[in-house]
């Protein structure tokens, strides 16, 4: 496990990007491992997921601390104590406060279901479709002080149907989702994204050294 990128993944739902990136280092087209799963919410089935690969969980209440930079700073030390590389927002229905950012500069990231800078913030699905727009998608991001404004890593497009509901857009844009984040993250176990301003460069693969004949 000694070279692998530990990664830290917080949650407050069902998990579904969390079990999407258990599967992918599981079946080794990622490579990380999962060093813990952090949730405020204590009945989170992303919290069951986890169990059931045998990853650490832990539950942090947040009504149990005095405010957001109190909250953040056990959130830095639980992550330290598993030594996590990198942060993964999935689902997590808090927002962090540049405490949190600061311990981790530009080794946060968050999937957003919208095409960004179109649509932050919550019900960004229900946004696309009230304005009318043809193409919706996700983005992956790193995260800063803002309410999705972070640089961009990757990004996916998805369709908008005529006949789209909130939840069927939800569900295409969600497979999206499942696909592009572990190979965010497997570009940043790579080292290949680089963050100039607010442009995330992408380098190329080295390239494998060719035997003698």
């Amino acid at each position: 496990m000694g070279n692998l990128l530990t990664i830290g993944v917080l949650v407050s739902g069902n998990g579904t990007n969390l079990q999407s990136i258990i599967d992918r280092c599981n079946d080794g087209s990622l490579t990380a491992r999962i060093g813990c799963v952090i949730s405020n919410n204590a009945d989170a089935f992303a919290l069951e997921r986890a169990r059931k690969h045998g990853i650490p969980t832990i539950h942090l209440n947040h009504r149990e601390f005095s405010g957001r930079e109190a909250y953040d700073a056990t959130l830095i030390k639980v992550l330290r104590d598993h030594g996590v590389d990198l942060v993964i927002l999935a689902g997590f229905m808090r927002i962090i406060t540049p405490v949190l950012i600061d311990a981790f500069p530009n080794a946060i990231m968050n999937i957003h279901p919208a095409l960004l800078p179109a649509f932050p913030g919550l019900h960004a699905q229900r946004q696309a479709l009230e304005y009318g727009v043809k193409i919706s998608g996700c983005t992956v991001h790193f995260v800063d002080a803002g309410t999705d404004t972070g640089p961009i890593i990757m990004q996916a497009a998805v369709a908008v149907d005529t006949d789209d509901t909130e939840e069927s857009l939800s569900a295409r844009i969600q497979l999206e989702e499942h696909r592009i984040f572990p190979l965010a993250i497997q570009l940043y176990a790579a080292g290949r994204l680089t963050v100039e301003g607010r442009r995330v460069v992408v380098s190329s693969p080295p390239v494998a050294a060719q035997k003698p004949r």
